[in-house]
């Protein structure tokens, strides 16, 4: 089975905290470390970046790109991708990942991984609830997810 998405991991992620380790075992989702030389050419492959365009259906069957880490890292794990991907961004919605960061750094868009996975992958017509299976928060961010859909309509 080809990937749906390419998740590339901070070498220093925390694993126990991740929402996205529970998943490592799907074939639909590529994990790739991003340590030593690790890039990934996302030519033509969607990237999920905070102010790009939105990302909608007409965006079904591309694969995408999923930054794990945090925010600080990001420019980092975007070093990471090589080629030309498209950037996508994801409608407001708030986390329900209870965040806890020092600096104040996170953006107001800002998502656990695991809730930024399963958004786009709705969005662009893949409806697999099966992601969140077993994220804590799941029922609280499924709600979100369907006051801000209805509120895109």
């Amino acid at each position: 089975m080809r990937p749906l998405v390419s998740i590339i991991r901070h070498a220093e992620e925390n694993l126990v905290k991740c929402t996205l380790e529970p998943l490592r075992h799907r074939p639909e989702l590529e994990f790739i470390e991003a340590s030593g030389e690790a890039t990934l050419d996302g030519t033509g492959m969607l990237l999920l970046e905070v102010g790009a365009p939105p990302i909608t259906l007409a965006d079904a069957g591309r694969r995408l790109i999923l930054l794990d880490g945090s925010w600080k890292q990001v420019a980092e794990l975007r070093a990471r991708v090589t080629g030309q991907p498209i950037g996508r961004s994801l409608p407001p919605i708030l986390s329900s990942y209870p965040r806890r960061n020092r600096e104040g750094l996170d953006p107001v868009e800002g998502l656990a991984s695991v809730e930024a996975l399963y958004f786009a992958l709705r969005l662009q017509g893949h409806d697999d609830p099966t992601l969140l299976a077993h994220y804590y928060w799941r029922d609280e961010f499924l709600e979100k997810i369907r006051v801000a859909l209805s509120e895109l309509r």
